[in-house]
């Protein structure tokens, strides 16, 4: 048998595995890929063996990757992402003058939409394409130009430009708060409380923003939610209490659709940041949307 050039696996059973791991799931990946389920299985059974470590935990609930898994999926990830650029490039030609940005939901829709106005009026040739995704894998995709992330900061194989800060608090409905004008901080956890099921761990929920507070609780109960701009619907019709970030949610608060409840206040533990692949050339419109947006939030920062 001849040796691959490269003394890899097959190109084949390596898109297989790029795609279970972006999606921790064996079903998704084979919903993409048109393969069944037990096909993919196969094929990452096989390339396990082929290099004699295991790639993936099994869970009942799907599966993860191991340290291993981990560093072969980042290479890969890279590597296609670079391929697929340099075939959209070529087969659409210039894309000099456009940009695609992605950002979860709830940014997307309550700060930087309707913010990009200012954007199109000084760049008006500039195109524009939003991912909007609560999945940060999702922002790997070759496509993407800059990401604007919640988090810590640090991501691998990343650049980053911190946007600013946040600070977090309670906020409900103007009836709702009347209703409970006596309430505070510590009776919180008694009160109905609206929870978001964050897809990305680093959103915190109610049990960590009680306990950053120092707020004695037990497990939070209440009502959940599938989306952020959801959760905030249901506390401006009064069902309740839900996290608000302040830079998300102040124009509400300033038109009276939602109020502060209790004094309770505290920092996010993490920032916004504009981030792109640090291995990936900007082009010219990425380069003026991220200068553009650097720009703005230093305005943000200062109010």
């Amino acid at each position: 048998m001849v040796r691959r050039y490269y003394d890899l696996p097959s190109l084949t059973a390596l898109a297989v595995f790029e795609a279970s791991a972006r999606h921790l799931s064996f079903k998704l990946a084979a919903s993409e890929l048109n393969v069944t389920p037990g096909a993919v299985s196969r094929q990452i059974k096989a390339i396990e063996e082929e290099i004699g470590v295991p790639l993936f935990v099994r869970l009942g609930s799907g599966v993860m990757l191991t340290s291993a898994g981990e560093d072969v999926y980042a290479v890969l990830a890279s590597g296609f992402s670079k391929a697929s650029e340099v075939v959209r490039t070529v087969k659409s030609g210039d894309r000099s003058k456009n940009v695609t940005v992605a950002c979860s939901d709830a940014f997307a829709s309550m700060w930087l939409i309707p913010r990009m106005p200012g954007f199109w009026t000084r760049y008006p040739a500039i195109a524009v394409d939003h991912l909007i995704s609560d999945n940060s894998r999702d922002y790997r995709r070759a496509e993407v130009d800059l990401r604007i992330r919640y988090g810590s900061g640090f991501w691998p194989d990343e650049s980053t430009e911190l946007l600013f800060n946040d600070v977090i608090y309670p906020v409900c409905g103007p009836e709702f708060a009347q209703v409970h004008r006596d309430a505070t901080a510590e009776s919180l956890p008694e009160l109905p409380l609206l929870h978001v099921n964050w897809v990305d761990p680093e959103w915190p929920d109610w049990d960590e923003v009680l306990r950053r507070a120092g707020v004695p609780h037990g497990a939070p109960r209440g009502r959940r939610f599938g989306k952020f701009f959801v959760t905030l619907q249901a506390a401006q019709a009064d069902q309740g209490v839900a996290v608000g970030w302040h830079r998300l949610v102040r124009q509400l608060v300033k038109e009276g659709k939602l109020v502060r409840i209790t004094d309770l206040e505290i920092p996010a533990p993490g920032g916004y940041y504009l981030t792109w692949n640090d291995n990936r050339t900007l082009s010219p419109a990425a380069e003026l949307f991220l200068t553009w947006l650097t720009e703005i939030s230093a305005d943000e920062r200062a109010t």
